[in-house]
């Protein structure tokens, strides 16, 4: 049995959580007000906000576009948003007859209007259904929205705006996108003057 030091451990996850956390608050203000602006002119427009991404960011498209849809801190008129992640009838015949690349692609051309924001969760910034996904949305004149982590990777080309969280660690970038995603909702429900 291999020894495992778990006060040395916890210490090391916190710190390393805490370090990510200041570089994030540090570096992305200005493009979180950016995507929180695109996202408020399309809601205010009669838009919606398509979420998608793969495995842990699947379920992060699936937690924001709940907390959209329902609520997320107070009883309110709920906000347009769709995760392209939880149907499994379309996921599994476009994967079928189309290919796992398209997965994505594939809805946002039946489902993203001008007006939409496109929402695309990868932590290495290179999944090519997310990338298909974005370029998709951006030629149907989505505005396109990035989270991603390491150095941005291919998502650099396809984004309008892109949130890079300054870690190599996939743990701690999915830590800071559901934590700017959970401030987008916040701040969407006070802007939207729905709190």
């Amino acid at each position: 049995m291999t020894t495992f030091d778990l006060e040395k451990f916890w210490i090391s996850e916190a710190h390393e959580h805490e370090d990510v956390a200041e570089k994030t608050f540090a570096t992305l203000q200005n493009h979180f007000e950016q995507m929180l602006n695109a996202c408020l002119q399309s809601i205010e427009g009669g838009g919606k906000i398509l979420f998608f991404g793969n495995g842990g960011s699947a379920a992060d498209a699936q937690h924001l576009a709940t907390e959209l849809t329902v609520r997320y801190v107070n009883d309110r008129a709920p906000i347009p948003a769709i995760a392209l992640t939880t149907d499994t009838s379309t996921l599994t015949a476009i994967g079928n007859d189309f290919g796992f690349d398209d997965l994505f692609a594939r809805q946002v051309d039946a489902l993203g209007k001008k007006r939409d924001v496109a929402i695309g969760i990868s932590t290495s910034g290179n999944s090519s259904n997310i990338l298909k996904g974005l370029k998709m949305a951006r030629d149907r004149g989505l505005t396109t929205v990035g989270l991603s982590g390491r150095d941005g990777g291919k998502m650099r080309d396809v984004c309008d705006i892109l949130l890079i969280v300054p870690s190599n660690t996939t743990a701690r970038i999915q830590e800071m996108h559901i934590m700017l995603g959970h401030m987008l909702c916040g701040a969407l429900e006070k802007k939207l003057n729905l709190a």
